[in-house]
């Protein structure tokens, strides 16, 4: 049934009542339509309890996207045997005893999944139309099935009434039906598969250094490039509930900066401070990027399982806690807690919900699962395990608390003066091994408060005790804050503004390095602002300053400029 989908308890109230709204007047339709739209006694306001529900069916034809959502929606609708089911209907309501008696004597209304009914948004007459057809098919049902004593002859007049006043609704949504069974006998025809729904996303990125220095201290280079990335994903869901993503992925994009393993560091900034959001170089060559699959272990509990690419994205939480600054962030440290950066590769992953009001995250990943060689594999080489609890207390805050604990084993034909970033953000000290195996524990701490649909604050802390096996500890730090505007001009844009600090060296033993740390603080400041052209098109503008590169004032700030054109298909 989608009746409820369809009508509130307006619907049920109008059901129950036309009988008398008839008798009361026999001389012209115009009462049913007064009972049909009329208020609530209590004078409430008929708009929509949130955006989320359904939207007006009063447009000629509804478009695809929008059919297949309404459908999915009627689908998730459980059929209640009793009013009493239906949590936010109250006995006081005053259509009470007009549900009871849709529920319980006819069973044509039927429950959200929640167990709600939400009486209080407004409906249009096309959405009235639907639910009398349902109730009348209800009805045939009962007659049908030699049930017939249970039809009260006054809701029998009743209905023909009604029938009669919404002809019209009726034959147009019979009409919409014949159109969407044609549609959706298309599209069976001529789909991609029944089981795989391809998405893709082209980025086009113009970026430039605008002004200051590299790491060593000598002018940056200033040469505008423009680069790509490409990737396609295939969605696939064998039961309904499970999916599995297999991107295919190429870029061109070549970093302005990082270090290298020999302790130098590569492109026109020689840092790994302001890296871009969509940076990597695979030379054009299309490659697997991410392949993933979630299937639920029980009702609240979803299983991971990665064979490669950063396949936890949802498991540790930094989209679900960052919303607005990973997607829309031009820079890579402002996507995310930078210590999401120590894992990476293939594993396996937990994410079990407590309700709507927590969640645990439990993720081990390894780059070298593939490797069968000795201290590699599974269990013996690189790896990262994560346990992360989030928290949303209320529907405005949501609290992530991060632990993971990682491991890189030192490469043997590396000297002792070599480095290995660690983190992909940050000084080139806080990325150092400084020729030993590393062990970490990081901690860290993710929250995003939203104060309005238009005004959201985000933020995040990271430290991280790196220990240099056999050689002593280091602490390196980082935090951020951000300000995002949702639907700044319009509905879809996204402005933000985050000001933090890149992974610093804070502090280190004197017999690893000689005790030396990072010597300033370096601050990453951002701005951007994403303009959405049309629902598949968005271009963002951003800037990104750094002062004291590399944590080290004697550099002049850098500036870079990008331009982030995004198409969705």
């Amino acid at each position: 049934q989608t009746f409820l989908l369809l009508s509130p308890v307006v619907l049920a109230m109008s059901a129950a009542s036309a009988s008398a709204a008839i008798a009361e007047d026999q001389r012209t339709p115009t009462p049913i339509k007064t009972a049909l739209v009329a208020p609530s006694p209590s004078g409430a306001s008929a708009k929509p309890a949130d955006e989320s529900e359904p939207a007006n069916l009063s447009a000629p034809v509804q478009s695809a996207p929008e059919v297949n959502r309404l459908v999915a929606q009627a689908e998730d609708m459980d059929q209640v045997t009793s009013v009493s089911q239906l949590s936010d209907v109250r006995p006081t309501d005053w259509a009470f005893q007009a549900l009871q008696s849709l529920v319980e004597r006819y069973g044509c209304i039927v429950g959200y999944p929640d167990r709600t009914y939400r009486g209080n948004r407004a409906l249009t007459r096309y959405e009235f139309a639907a639910g009398l057809n349902a109730c009348i098919d209800r009805i045939n049902e009962l007659i049908a099935s030699a049930t017939a004593d249970l039809v009260r002859k006054e809701d029998l007049v009743t209905l023909q009434r009604l029938q009669e006043e919404f002809r019209t609704e009726l034959l147009t949504l019979r009409g919409r039906v014949d159109a969407l069974e044609a549609r959706t006998t298309e599209l069976e025809a001529n789909q991609f598969s029944t089981t795989t729904k391809l998405n893709g996303e082209i980025v086009l990125g113009l970026i430039s250094v605008l002004g200051g220095d590299r790491a060593d201290g000598t002018e940056a280079d200033r040469v505008p490039t423009l680069g790509y990335r490409v990737r396609l994903n295939l969605d696939t869901s064998f039961s309904g509930r499970d999916l599995l993503t297999t991107r295919i992925q190429a870029s061109n994009v070549v970093p302005l900066g990082g270090s290298t393993f020999n302790g130098g560091g590569v492109g026109p900034l020689q840092t790994n401070e302001g890296r871009i959001e969509f940076d990597g170089d695979s030379g054009g060559s299309a490659g697997i990027g991410l392949l993933r699959y979630r299937f639920p272990l029980t009702e609240n509990t979803d299983v991971y399982i990665a064979g490669t690419g950063n396949g936890f994205v949802d498991v540790d939480g930094s989209s679900q806690l960052n919303p607005y600054f990973d997607g829309g962030s031009v820079s890579l440290f402002g996507l995310r807690n930078s210590i999401y950066n120590y894992s990476y590769g293939a594993g396996i992953g937990i994410r079990h919900f407590f309700g709507n009001i927590a969640e645990l995250n439990l993720a081990y990943l390894t780059p070298t699962a593939n490797n069968p060689s000795a201290g590699q594999g599974l269990l013996e080489g690189q790896y990262a395990a994560e346990a992360q609890l989030i928290f949303n207390p209320r529907g405005n805050i949501r609290v992530g608390l991060t632990y993971i604990n990682a491991y890189r084993p030192f490469p043997e034909n590396l000297g002792p003066n070599d480095t290995f970033a660690l983190v992909s953000t940050g000084s080139n000290l806080a990325n150092a091994n400084f020729g030993r195996p590393v062990s970490v524990n990081a901690f860290g701490a993710t929250a995003t408060v939203n104060f309005s649909p238009n005004l959201a604050l985000s933020g995040w802390v990271g430290y991280a005790q790196q220990r240099y096996i056999g050689r002593g500890d280091g602490d390196v730090w980082h935090w951020a804050v951000g300000l995002a505007f949702p639907n700044l001009g319009r509905p879809g844009n996204l402005g933000g503004i985050i000001v933090g600090m890149e992974p610093k060296l804070t502090g280190i033993d004197s017999s690893v390095n000689g005790g030396a740390i990072d010597r300033d603080t370096s601050l990453h400041v951002e701005g951007f602002y994403r303009y959405r052209i049309s629902d598949n098109v968005a271009i963002t503008p951003g800037v990104i300053w750094l002062t004291a590169p590399n944590h080290d004032a004697r550099n002049d700030d850098v500036f870079v400029g990008v331009v982030r054109t995004v198409f969705f298909f």
